[in-house]
């Protein structure tokens, strides 16, 4: 017996909709790279309307249209739950055409087929899951009848190719920023005396910034480095800094002299000698600031690698700034950086933050904006929620990066 074509098993179904849950896309802002596809189809099909819809439980909804104004349709009166059901029915055909679906009475009720400005002329493409079901839709439209010969089948097939390639990069860019979260440290335990609270908040999904803190010895480590650029190029690169960070700390605390990875001038140069080829191939460079805290004293020796934007919060509300130190890392292979010092008293409270902060402070950059930022806030844990609540209320063009340590009042 021939599948109705409309229908999907419910097993089927069910793992359909687990591969869209997957793809976390339902409901999400518009995206260029999507419209730049429908866009191109309605020139090269000269149709007048093309979508990038995703099939939901019981909605079509739109990631991208364009000459219709509609952001989602109920799935019983779509087209499209055809086109999906065709995916599982007729896999070694994918595609379908209908000429004018006003005249083919498996469509002619569905409404907004028909009329004097219904559509006539379907063609529709399904889309494929992580795990290979079919999640939504290419289609392009017409208010006249038409026929696709081989050459425009072949061309909108590789359309629905470009938009299948654009999906799929969204997966891996979710799997992406994953494992960049997961990349990033656990929160530390037994910090006696200390709180320390921090979040990495990228522009796209994933970025550039990256944040570390770990113990060596009676130390307190901690890093903040911001790769040039965005989204994942620059992120494949964090992850290599934050390995080369960490493993010339390790060198140094095994093999070197007895400040070993408290010598955060050595941690740094060691770690940009390995990094100099990275930024040389990649035409980049990295901003960083390496801070070792001393618990029992609150001495801090820090390193700043053309970062700048490091502070304490005095006990009593001043702002001091940490003084800035030598160039990126990759900028002028060769460079030796040193360690300066500063001491946070019983109450203060050591900051540091990456420039997409204050990007969202001060459109001209104007530290003093970030100074103002900072001062009514005499916990980390405080500071921290107020970023956040920064981000959410006005989306960031950069990567956003704190961090933040207060030593308890004696």
């Amino acid at each position: 017996m021939t599948p109705h074509p409309w229908s999907i098993p419910d097993p089927v179904e069910a793992e359909r909709m687990r591969d869209v849950e997957r793809l976390g896309m339902l409901d999400t802002p518009p995206e260029g790279r999507f419209d730049q596809v429908t866009s191109m189809a309605r020139r090269v099909m000269g149709v007048p309307a093309a979508s990038l819809a995703l099939m939901d439980s019981d909605r079509l909804w739109m990631k991208s249209i364009r000459g219709l104004e509609v952001d989602e349709v109920p799935r019983e009166k779509t087209v499209c739950r055809t086109t999906i059901a065709r995916a599982y029915n007729r896999p070694e055909d994918p595609v379908l055409v209908i000429p004018d679906a006003a005249a083919d009475p498996e469509f002619m009720e569905i409404p907004g087929i028909g009329g004097p400005d219904g559509i006539r002329f379907y063609a529709g493409y399904p889309l494929y899951g992580p795990t290979g079901h079919p999640v939504g839709t290419f289609c392009v439209y017409d208010t006249e009848p038409r026929h696709l010969d081989a050459q425009q089948i072949e061309a909108f097939t590789e359309l629905a190719e470009w938009a299948q390639r654009e999906l799929e990069r969204t997966a891996e860019l979710d799997r992406a920023a994953e494992i960049q979260t997961q990349l990033l440290p656990r929160p530390l335990v037994g910090l006696r005396g200390y709180e320390l609270a921090a979040a990495c908040l990228p522009a796209f999904t994933v970025g550039g910034d990256f944040f570390d803190h770990y113990s060596r010895g009676d130390a307190l480590m901690l890093t903040v480095a911001d790769v040039m650029g965005k989204g994942l190029g620059a992120a494949i690169l964090s992850s290599s800094v934050r390995a080369s960070v960490r493993g010339a700390s390790r060198v140094l605390e095994r093999y070197g002299p007895a400040a070993g990875a408290h010598d955060t001038g050595a941690v740094t140069t060691l770690a940009a000698e390995h990094l100099t080829e990275d930024c040389e191939h990649t035409s980049t460079f990295v901003t960083a600031l390496l801070a070792a805290i001393d618990m029992p004293t609150g001495s801090i020796h820090y390193t700043d690698a053309g970062h700048g934007l490091a502070l304490i919060r005095r006990a009593d509300g001043r702002i001091d700034p940490l003084e800035e130190g030598g160039p990126p890392i990759g900028i002028l292979p060769g460079t030796t950086w040193t360690s300066d010092e500063a001491v946070l008293e019983p109450g203060d409270m050591v900051v540091i933050c990456s420039d997409g902060l204050l990007d969202l402070l001060d459109e001209n950059s104007d530290r003093e904006a970030l100074w103002e930022f900072v001062a009514p806030h005499t916990r980390p844990g405080d500071l921290v929620a107020a970023t956040r609540e920064l981000v959410a209320g006005r989306p960031p063009l950069d990567d956003v990066t704190v961090v933040a340590v207060r030593r308890e009042s004696a």
